[in-house]
């Protein structure tokens, strides 16, 4: 059994850990290195249990947690290339512990397989992952769906998808216009609608569960996001599992199990 929780999804700070039988893996770090390890002993696990971090890309709500996870840890750390490189630049510890996220590597009994995003970040990245349970999927902060994530991430069972704002509440909300041009730019954050789309495309290739994730607080709320994707599933006729990540602590337990997946 191979089980999926987010810690944190959103602008305030984002990390996710998958626990499976043979590799758990940290993604991301972007809340205090306390707040992970309080979450990690919630599930039964501890920060020298990992076998792995992966980085989705360096932005702060990703990141401000690794420094201190470095020395509190010895496992390796991914991050696509030119992430890793502007990694380097600001973390002396991880110099001999990085590793390239790059095609398809192994952590321990899970193939990773690392795709590019559409994000202002360099090497911005997301990540299916194949485990002997089943296979999940992370999309986040990505302005579009990318060729290569439309590539890649139909045919797993669960997908953590984007859904970081509404359009109307963005542009009618109190950002100043250079951040709402960026949001709503190709390199900025998956909108509602795009978020639903593509939740009909992993759905129709066999998506039992979609978990929409980084919501952003001002510009969207966790009813908006599910009714765009709840409307756009039911005019295809499909009826997949489908929730919103809690921006700010642990969540359930999404299950991959025997290739299906479920809610804990």
């Amino acid at each position: 059994m191979t089980t999926i929780h987010t810690l944190a999804s959103g602008s305030s700070g984002n990390a996710l850990v998958l626990n499976g039988s043979g590799s758990r893996v940290l993604v991301d770090a972007g809340i205090s290195c306390r707040r992970i390890a309080q979450s990690l002993t919630a599930l039964g696990l501890e920060l020298r249990d990992l076998d792995a971090i992966l980085i989705t890309h360096t932005h702060s709500d990703h990141i401000s947690g690794l420094q201190t996870l470095l020395k509190r840890t010895d496992c390796p750390v991914y991050a696509a290339p030119a992430a890793g490189r502007d990694l380097l630049r600001r973390l002396v510890l991880l110099a001999g512990r990085l590793r390239d996220a790059e095609g398809t590597f192994s952590v321990r009994d899970c193939a990773v397989t690392a795709f590019p995003t559409s994000h202002d970040s360099p090497g911005s990245c997301g990540f299916r992952f194949d485990t002997p349970d089943g296979s999940f999927g992370l999309l986040t902060d990505s302005g579009v769906v990318t060729p290569e994530a439309e590539a890649v991430l139909p045919g797993v069972a669960l997908a953590v998808l984007e859904a970081n704002h509404d359009v109307e509440t963005l542009r009618s909300g109190p950002y100043p216009y250079y951040l709402k041009r960026r949001i709503l730019g190709p390199e900025g954050h998956l909108k509602n609608e795009d978020a639903a789309a593509f939740a009909v495309t992993l759905a129709r290739a066999g998506a039992r569960e979609i978990v929409l994730a980084h919501l952003s607080r001002e510009n969207n709320t966790p009813a908006m996001a599910l009714r765009a994707a709840e409307t756009a599933l039911r005019a295809a006729g499909l009826s997949p599992r489908l929730s919103a990540a809690p921006r700010d602590c642990l969540s359930g337990a999404y299950v991959l199990e025997g290739g299906a997946v479920c809610s804990g």
